[in-house]
């Protein structure tokens, strides 16, 4: 394969992150025609379109893998200035990660971390099915996800399962839940994420029905979504952690007893020698083994 020029992989980057060949030009003290003409080499020393000229640029399939190449080389970089002991800048880890494990396992597993020279987390919230999708166009460089099968150029290991339970408030369950469940979930009211969380479905396509009703509150923050069950504004899945105090004072009601939906969760990261990215893995697989339930638990 022809070389990649990294003045070239890199302004393909700039241009990425910035949104436009002028700001670019702006971050890398060039002129704008200066930006489009090394992407254009590269486009022509790649074959490939690279990024689609809209405002903000798009990057296209080609364009991930290049845009992939240049975070991990800036990644290399940074680890190697720092081990020289040419940079006292601490190293930047980016992370995607699901809503429900930011809000109750993750966080500690990152207070627990100690690093010379000190880590600065990037944390993006994604739905754990979906936060591949951030490694595959390499914006992260690590995520907790539901997919066991890895994304190109990463490695991938169990974390354990997320468990989630069906509740309501008593209210709620008064109203709505008075026949068979399976056709009461048809029609009550449910509180979701957002327009990815497909668990409530999931839960009572396992009853038998075709899905949740259409009646969807959107509570896009993992601890409002367990305030919206408890206030009676609809049911919903909620982490099993999330849910012990409500079950405690009795604010929040099972569905059903002995109905759980386990998620598997995954970490996911690049297959890169960071002692950075190492260490963030080992804290995060810590945790995740005191915090989520193993196999057949």
């Amino acid at each position: 394969m022809t070389d990649l020029p990294l003045d070239q992989v890199r302004t393909l980057l700039a241009v990425v992150d910035a949104g436009t060949f002028d700001a670019a030009a702006a971050v890398l003290h060039v002129t704008p025609s200066a930006v489009s003409q090394r992407v254009k080499a590269l486009e022509q020393r790649t074959g490939s379109v690279l990024v689609t000229r809209t405002k903000p640029v798009r990057v296209t399939g080609s364009g991930q893998v290049v845009v992939r190449f240049a975070r991990r080389l800036a990644a290399l970089e940074r680890d190697a200035r720092a081990e020289l002991g040419m940079s006292g800048e601490p190293v930047r880890v980016p992370i995607a990660v699901n809503a429900d494990s930011l809000s109750t396992w993750f966080l500690p597993a990152l207070a627990g971390v100690v690093a010379d020279p000190p880590i600065c987390f990037e944390l993006h919230r994604e739905d754990q099915e979906h936060t591949t999708t951030l490694l595959r166009e390499g914006r992260v460089m690590a995520a907790v996800t539901s997919s066991a099968t890895p994304v190109q150029g990463c490695s991938v290991r169990p974390l354990g399962a997320l468990r989630y339970l069906p509740l309501a408030s008593p209210g709620f369950m008064a109203r709505w839940v008075t026949g068979a469940l399976r056709a009461d979930l048809s029609a009550a009211p449910v509180v979701v994420f957002d327009d990815h969380d497909d668990l409530q479905d999931a839960f009572v396509r396992l009853l038998g029905g075709a899905g949740a009703s259409a009646l969807r509150h959107h509570v896009p923050a993992s601890e409002m979504v367990v305030a919206a069950v408890a206030a009676g504004l609809g049911w919903g899945m909620v982490p099993e952690v999330q849910a012990a105090p409500g079950l405690r004072a009795g604010t929040l009601v099972p569905l059903v007893r002995d109905r759980p939906v386990d998620v598997p969760l995954y970490w996911q990261q690049w297959k890169l020698d960071l002692p950075a990215l190492s260490t963030v893995a080992e804290a995060v697989a810590a945790a995740a083994a005191s915090s989520l339930r193993g196999p057949g638990s």
